[in-house]
């Protein structure tokens, strides 16, 4: 099973990359997390180049949603929201809505910042743009608040009650992406 991971922050040394990478950890034998890194180079969405030839970093994004089970996002949050570029890749991906790789797929969300609130509303924009999209989202959140403090040497966080709520939300997530595999 593939569970594909998507953080929406830019940065080289992004706490959200490594709470994907702490996700990871969690997975059982024969899981793995994939992260995509291309969301810097997906440009700008416009609705005249809908049906078009499409960018490489929109086909790559696409065919990884598709080709995984599952996709867990880690997101920041910027002015109480979701970062611009995450945002305009769903559009990208949401187009035509009927062929969204996003449609139906078992997807979570979490996320990573550096003050108190870990990103708890961008948290909820992102899962409420991804159920407009049709994604089938596991409803809870993992705010990683202070996160420049939250990550042990080993990647895990440090924080025993979030490595718990971690580790249910990818139960849950992969108990979601299970009967879609079945089906296939």
């Amino acid at each position: 099973m593939k569970v594909l991971g998507i953080s929406g922050s830019l940065r080289r040394d992004s706490h959200n990359a490594a709470l994907l990478r702490a996700a990871a950890l969690q997975l059982p034998p024969g899981v793995e997390l994939e992260l995509w890194e291309g969301l810097k180079s997906v440009p700008p969405y416009d609705a005249d180049d809908d049906g078009g030839d499409r960018d490489w970093s929109l086909v790559s994004l696409d065919a990884a949603i598709r080709d995984a089970d599952a996709v867990l996002f880690s997101t920041p949050e910027y002015n109480h929201s979701v970062p611009g570029q995450l945002k305009n890749a769903l559009d990208w991906v949401s187009r035509p809505l009927k062929d969204s790789p996003l449609r139906n797929k078992p997807t979570a969300v979490v996320g990573a910042s550096t003050g108190l609130f870990g990103a708890v509303w961008a948290q909820a924009e992102l899962r409420k743009v991804l159920g407009a999209i049709g994604a089938r989202v596991v409803d809870r959140e993992l705010p990683v608040g202070l996160a420049d403090d939250a990550f042990a040497d080993d990647g895990g966080l440090t924080d025993d009650e979030q490595r718990l709520i971690l580790a249910d939300l990818v139960t849950e997530l992969l108990a979601e992406a299970e009967p879609s595999r079945i089906a296939a």
